[in-house]
């Protein structure tokens, strides 16, 4: 999320406060899925985008200090560090947070004018850029030496210790039934994701949290969600070994709730009115399936984000014109 002022405001600090707070139970439980590889991530993206922040509102004769402490840069870093692979060498995370602040949010003029979503744009610059280091997971979440290793030592070995997610698994099945999957697949748990279920089950946790301290509304999570929903089940065929997955597979699976709760709703860069908003979800949601489904990313919430975020104009003109001609 980022602010809605351009200016620092105590209510946006609080609510970036607040958000910080709700991404409490997601990254203990990512930390616990994957390892000390995302705390080295979190560090450097952290880092990195505070001192972008810094250099470039010095750039622009802005205020600095006042201007850091609305806590959005920060918040950028986590939203960064969850989607980024925690073995990736150490310079991608600075490279994506960099990409981030200066060309999603500072070049559009900073705090409250970015039209796309800054953690997305740093997140899909360096997927395009650097697709092998970001098509690699560890299969198993190294120890704090071995993740220090990996990071800022061996970073392109990582060959050896990736291992394929369900969403992977899932898209490249040709031959195996969905059961057969959850049976024989690592990547795979009870019903999603190995570990992700309960990664997406604490993001949730976090969501809803927000809404009832009224953050954000409830328009965009429930179309995402709910758009994601009605195409899963719309393609879904059961078992078959042609099958895409089942809703409630795709709901556990992949970053689902991050983008739900933490990343389709961003202010800025999304639309203003209710309806708009629960549009935005829905065409988001339908997107992440679509890309998991037959695109060439077996997740897909950066760039269904990122697409909304140029159909927000016309979401926002057709609400308008909807609630005038409304009896």
């Amino acid at each position: 999320m980022s602010p809605t002022l351009a200016s620092p405001d105590p209510r946006l600090r609080h609510a970036m406060g607040l958000v910080l707070l709700a991404c409490l139970p997601g990254l203990l439980a990512s930390l616990w899925l994957l390892g000390w590889g995302l705390l080295w991530s979190l560090a450097l993206c952290a880092i990195t985008a505070v001192c972008c922040e810094a250099v470039a509102l010095a750039l622009r004769n802005q205020p600095v200090t006042s201007a850091l402490s609305d806590g959005s840069a920060l918040v950028t870093a986590v939203l960064l560090a969850l989607a980024l692979p925690t073995g990736a060498p150490w310079w991608l995370p600075m490279v994506a947070a960099g990409m981030a602040i200066g060309l999603g949010k500072q070049a559009f003029g900073g705090a409250g004018h970015n039209v796309f979503n800054p953690a997305m744009v740093g997140y899909a610059f360096v997927v395009l850029s650097f697709p092998l280091q970001m098509n690699h997971w560890p299969a198993h979440a190294p120890g704090f030496s071995a993740s220090l290793q990996l990071v800022f030592a061996h970073g392109e070995q990582i060959d050896a210790w990736a291992g394929p997610t369900a969403l992977d698994g899932l898209r490249h099945n040709r031959s195996l039934t969905i059961d057969e999957l959850f049976a024989s697949h690592p990547g795979f748990g009870n019903v999603g994701g190995h570990g992700s279920e309960w990664v997406n089950l604490a993001f949730l946790l976090g969501g809803l949290f927000l809404l009832q301290r009224k953050v954000f509304s409830w328009h965009a999570p429930v179309g995402l969600l709910a758009g994601l929903s009605l195409f899963s089940l719309l393609a879904w065929n059961g078992s078959g070994s042609d099958s895409n997955g089942s809703p409630l597979l795709h709901l556990l699976s992949g970053s689902t709730m991050l983008a739900a709760f933490f990343i389709a709703t961003e202010p800025v860069s999304g639309p203003k009115t209710e309806l708009a908003r629960l549009l935005f979800g829905l065409g988001a949601g339908a997107l992440i399936y679509l890309i998991r489904t037959w695109g060439s990313y077996p997740d897909g919430s950066a760039f269904a984000i990122l697409l909304m975020n140029l159909a927000v104009p016309s979401l926002d003109r057709l609400a308008s014109r909807y609630r005038q001609v409304r009896p």
